[in-house]
């Protein structure tokens, strides 16, 4: 269960939300979760920069946050850039990683995240949108998960989350990839809370 959890939570926009406003604090007020969110717009995972996902896992996250869970958000920037989404090693050390590419950053943060607070780890997708390039990397999300013994807070591929009708879509999504703070309450929260409580 979630409740009274201490979770760190680290992504892009759609972790942001609306005026800095999204799931995550739904999640807190509905569960007294104590959490770390770590969330900047416009960011990737590839570390290609030093607002990268990397970067700010490592510089900005306390280490001595008492932390049992890790949710980190699958961001859509790494694709709509163009950015590498490159191989999934087959190791288990940071020598192996290219943590430039997308592969390697999300094998560099599981071992990081690992390493350091050796909790439960979820990564979590967005809702359908028109990507070839978000399916692959949803696609090698599930491969490296069954890799590293993560979770997958799988949003991409879920018929009922997807197949809504163009009034509740305006409802909820203020873009294909972006939910309105009633789409977060109504439409993804009920989803990540359910798959976390099982799973916590």
């Amino acid at each position: 269960m979630i409740k009274n959890k201490n979770i760190i939570f680290l992504g892009s926009s759609v972790t942001y939300g609306n005026d800095g406003y999204s799931f995550v604090e739904m999640l807190a007020e509905r569960n007294n979760l104590i959490y770390i969110k770590q969330a900047l717009s416009g960011t990737a995972l590839a570390d290609t920069d030093p607002s990268s996902y990397v970067s700010r896992l490592i510089e900005k996250v306390d280490r001595s946050f008492a932390a049992d869970a890790f949710i980190c958000q699958l961001s859509t920037n790494d694709a709509g850039r163009g950015l590498l989404q490159g191989r999934i090693s087959e190791g288990f050390d940071y020598r192996d990683f290219d943590r430039s590419t997308t592969n390697g950053a999300i094998e560099y943060i599981i071992k990081y995240v690992k390493d350091t607070w050796n909790c439960p780890i979820f990564f979590y997708t967005g809702t359908r949108f028109d990507s070839e390039r978000y399916a692959l990397m949803v696609s090698d999300l599930h491969t490296i998960a069954k890799k590293w013994g993560i979770y997958v807070i799988d949003l991409w591929n879920d018929k009922e989350l997807n197949d809504i009708s163009k009034e509740k879509n305006a409802k909820w999504m203020n873009d294909p990839i972006h939910p309105t703070t009633l789409g977060y309450y109504e439409h993804w929260l009920p989803f990540i809370e359910k798959q976390l409580n099982e799973r916590l």
